[in-house]
């Protein structure tokens, strides 16, 4: 396909994203690919069967229900929130853009405190909403005194809080939730996508009175990543206003069994969160022992870590041995920081060899 430059266009996008680049995580051909924070467990196979059982038996030539009554009333069950504090989309990124759509937008703005999940600020911008960032401690923490002088200042209408934070695995503690709950009448986000590996959950903090809402995925811990379903609990009347603005019949058929079925097994889902956290503090104590290499405390399924030297060159190198991590070593805050996911023990070690090798080959 030929390229068409820009004189040639018939029209343009909108001005404020010419500039804009789309949301990437380049892949590559290796043969342990841990860069992208799925689960390294494919679905067990009974769900699969019981999917594929209730999908055959679903009128597809009909429209799925718009409400996704079934889907909530299981994960209400699940979670323990009333069905009327659920918003299911595809995908948590799904439920992101719904909730700026619907909060956010040209003349309101939205708060984040880097460094943080990419995507916070990229759908901020294309729904037209100005962002305001405030800068995490050097241990990837919120500042509650800081955050709070911050929206006070810029009066946010929306205030993203990712925790476990990404890239970073930060767990931000209730205390921070709850200050910045005090400090404003915006709606604050918690993005719990890794929340399942973590100590604690804002889950707990969700009031019909109050303005939070927390988003959740099932690609990590339900092996459902390419499947598309994400959440969010939030007071009733969030609820009802997202629900005016996501197109209608957006969810398919096949995902809401598919997310209704997964609930069934919870406690095959459980257990694999227990052995990632295992490896996760496996390979935790063995980067701590590893000359010139800083890794920093995590809550979800990846570990971040940081390289005296170059960043970029040691993911070269891993990238040379076969193994596929996150390069964050140019972006802005993360200098030289390279971003592993928890995968299978035999991942986990191929990555380490890698690492011990790669390391000495930099050094060199």
């Amino acid at each position: 396909m030929s390229e068409i430059v820009a004189a040639d266009r018939p029209i343009e996008p909108r001005d404020d994203l010419r500039a804009l680049e789309g949301y990437h995580s380049p892949q590559l051909d290796v043969a342990v690919r841990l860069n992208t924070n799925e689960s390294p467990y494919a679905p067990p196979a009974e769900f699969v069967d019981r999917w594929l059982a209730e999908l055959r038996a679903a009128p597809l030539h009909r429209y799925p229900d718009r409400e996704a009554r079934e889907l909530r009333t299981a994960l209400g069950d699940h979670l323990g929130q009333p069905t009327d504090h659920l918003f299911c989309a595809n995908g948590s990124n799904e439920v992101l853009q719904t909730l700026l759509l619907t909060y956010g937008g040209p003349g309101r703005r939205a708060a984040i405190f880097e460094p943080t999940y990419a995507l916070h600020a990229h759908i901020a911008r294309i729904t037209g909403t100005e962002l305001v960032v405030g800068e995490r401690r050097a241990d990837f923490s919120i500042d509650p005194a800081a955050a709070c002088a911050l929206i006070d200042d810029t009066a946010p209408s929306i205030v993203f809080v990712c925790s476990p934070n990404n890239p970073t695995g930060t767990v931000e503690p209730a205390a921070t939730v709850e200050a910045l709950l005090e400090a404003t009448a915006a709606l604050v986000v918690v993005d719990e996508a890794y929340g399942e590996f973590a100590a604690w959950s804002a889950l707990d903090l969700v009031r019909e009175d109050r303005p939070l809402a927390v988003v959740r995925t099932y690609s990590k811990v339900w092996s459902m990543a390419s499947l598309r379903l994400g959440f969010a609990v939030a007071p009733a009347w969030v609820v009802e206003e997202l629900e005016k603005v996501v197109l209608p019949y957006h969810l398919a058929v096949a995902t809401q069994i598919a997310g209704r079925v997964a609930l069934e097994l919870g406690p095959e889902m459980k257990s694999r969160v227990d052995r990632l956290v295992a490896e996760r503090d496996r390979i935790t104590r063995a980067l701590a022992t590893v000359e010139r290499v800083i890794c920093f405390p995590s809550g979800a399924n990846f570990v971040l870590l940081r390289v005296a030297g170059d960043g970029h060159a040691l993911w070269e190198e891993l990238v040379a041995r076969g193994v596929l991590v996150r390069d964050f070593s140019r972006w802005p805050r993360l200098d030289d920081c390279l971003r592993v996911t928890v995968g299978t023990p035999e991942e986990n070690d191929a990555f380490l060899a890698a690492l011990n090798e790669s390391l000495r080959e930099v050094a060199a």
